[in-house]
């Protein structure tokens, strides 16, 4: 468990258990929306819960983001991809999601990679001003949604500011 100070709150961070996960489903599905508003849903909020208490969380490398004793995000990481990012849309630029990048780039120190929709012109500033570089636009083929995306990729190398 890691606990930062971001511009706002105290968060800690953690890996998600079983008591976490019908929290964990109201944000993911909350979040979700708020971020992709104009995707269509990918199963009724019942299945999504469902797939997040049942399977996610209890499955899968899932970590939370708490503060003021509620989370306000969570992550998945599967071998070096994000599998899953979500923050409150509340607690967005609020230093929440930097606390939960940085703990991941700790847990993967080689290589993360993950997916953002190419719409998604915010989560897209978001990464790259995080060194996150761009590495293959796909028409949306593969995901659930259909809708094209971008694979970003992170290394230590990418991640370093310029004269660093």
């Amino acid at each position: 468990m890691a606990s930062h100070d971001t511009a706002q709150h105290r968060v800690t961070l953690r890996r998600a258990t079983a008591a976490d996960a019908a929290e964990v489903a109201t944000l993911y599905i909350a979040s979700r929306r708020g971020a992709a508003a104009y995707l269509p849903t990918v199963g009724t909020d019942a299945e999504i819960a469902a797939f997040v208490i049942d399977r996610m969380v209890p499955e899968r490398e899932t970590w939370v983001a708490q503060a003021g004793g509620r989370i306000v995000a969570v992550m998945v990481l599967d071998g070096d991809m994000v599998d899953q990012f979500y923050v409150s849309p509340a607690d967005q630029r609020r230093g929440v999601g930097d606390a939960m990048l940085a703990r991941a780039k700790q847990l993967r120190p080689a290589r993360l990679r993950l997916y953002a929709f190419q719409r998604n012109t915010p989560a897209r500033r978001f990464y790259e001003a995080r060194g996150f570089i761009a590495k293959e636009f796909t028409d949306g083929a593969t995901n659930m949604e259909r809708e094209a995306d971008v694979l970003y990729e992170w290394t230590p190398c990418t991640g370093r500011l310029p004269g660093l």
